[in-house]
């Protein structure tokens, strides 16, 4: 049978106030926020935005979504997990204080936020799940404990998926900063030479000690690197990206993550895509990345396979051609779709519901 993806057009995503119209529209007409009952704890999962970059979902619409919940009787907590690499969200006060920079306040959102504390044993789980790449998952408790789970995605693309959405949002976003060691330990950075100002910038940050300034460029040790991409992150010049030979492992990884988060989670949990400000690459780069598609519109739906592959197709088609494959071309982002269904997490086939 196929799923239910329900979408709403929206060409310009500065018209905040069309695009809370459109979504509050949306959440009323797809009811993908019906599993949420009186007296329910909803966690609601994204990205707050790394500093620098504005690719994020604005707290506007979350303060739709948010109200959403508060009017079934239930309490709404924003909450992301922290980061792997250095930047502003790698520990819970930074993280927080970028929130609240970005707009997401209990004011703005009508929801407190939580960012849960990976040096705090109380604030981490571990969810066996016995799968091909990951026998136990590192989560952050917050998502595994919450009576239901929004997970509110900025569809884009990404070096390591093609593109990111649902599934990565839930995946690498829920683990603790252990959990996403894991996901990218097979990975290591490349150099670009003829962008490197040899600033020494990725030598400071890197906790292994891998990276070496040589003739005024960087060279890293394979052997020491871990793999964390604290380095890709302080990059001022985007001389430095994960080897993308590398991702269709972390892809799986990736969405036995989201397994681990979701396989309790049935029937109290559903998705949110905002195909809006489409950049070539995730939400974590410090600064804004370039811009590979039109803005299309806002996605809901109960299934996470079914609406990152309606949200992919109808990039495409505004694009009119595979956007993604494009800027990635070794990447195959559909692989984490087609390993998502097999593990029994949604479908691939949809039902596209316009309102």
């Amino acid at each position: 049978m196929k799923s239910r993806v329900y979408f709403t057009a929206v060409h310009d995503a500065n018209d905040t106030l069309n695009v809370n119209k459109r979504l509050t529209t949306l959440l009323e007409k797809s009811g993908v926020l019906a599993f949420i009952l009186k007296g329910d704890k909803a966690g609601v999962k994204l990205h707050f935005g790394e500093e620098g970059n504005t690719g994020y979902v604005r707290p506007e619409h979350l303060r739709v979504i948010c109200d959403g919940i508060s009017g079934k009787g239930a309490s709404a907590l924003l909450s992301d997990a922290n980061t792997l690499y250095r930047g502003r969200r790698l520990n819970s006060k930074d993280h927080l204080a970028i929130a609240h920079e970005h707009g997401f306040t209990k004011e703005a959102v009508g929801a407190d936020i939580f960012i849960p504390d990976d040096s705090k044993k109380e604030d981490k789980i571990d969810v066996r799940i016995e799968q091909k790449n990951i026998k136990i998952a590192k989560i952050a408790r917050f998502f595994i404990e919450a009576d239901a789970l929004v997970t509110v995605s900025h569809f884009k693309g990404h070096i390591l998926t093609g593109f990111g959405g649902a599934l990565k949002n839930i995946g690498m976003g829920c683990a603790t900063r252990e959990g996403k060691l894991a996901q990218h330990c097979d990975v290591s950075p490349v150099f670009f030479a003829d962008k490197c100002l040899g600033c020494g910038e990725c030598a400071i940050v890197c906790p292994a000690g891998a990276i070496q300034i040589k003739n005024k460029k960087s060279v890293l040790d394979t052997s020491k690197c871990i793999g964390c991409a604290s380095c890709i992150a302080a990059c001022p010049t985007m001389a430095m990206f994960i080897d993308i030979e590398a991702g269709d492992k972390t892809q799986e990884k990736i969405v036995e993550y989201t397994l681990a988060v979701l396989k309790e989670k049935k029937g109290k949990a559903g998705f949110i895509n905002f195909a809006l400000r489409i950049n070539q690459e995730c939400d974590c780069w410090g600064a804004d990345n370039p811009r590979i598609a039109p803005d299309v519109g806002i996605f809901a739906s109960l299934d996470p396979v079914s609406i990152d592959k309606a949200s992919f197709d109808l990039v495409n088609k505004a694009c009119k051609k595979d956007i993604f494959q494009k800027v990635h071309p070794k990447q195959d982002g559909l692989k984490q779709l087609r390993y998502a269904e097999y593990l029994g997490l949604g479908n691939l086939d949809y039902e596209l519901i316009e309102v």
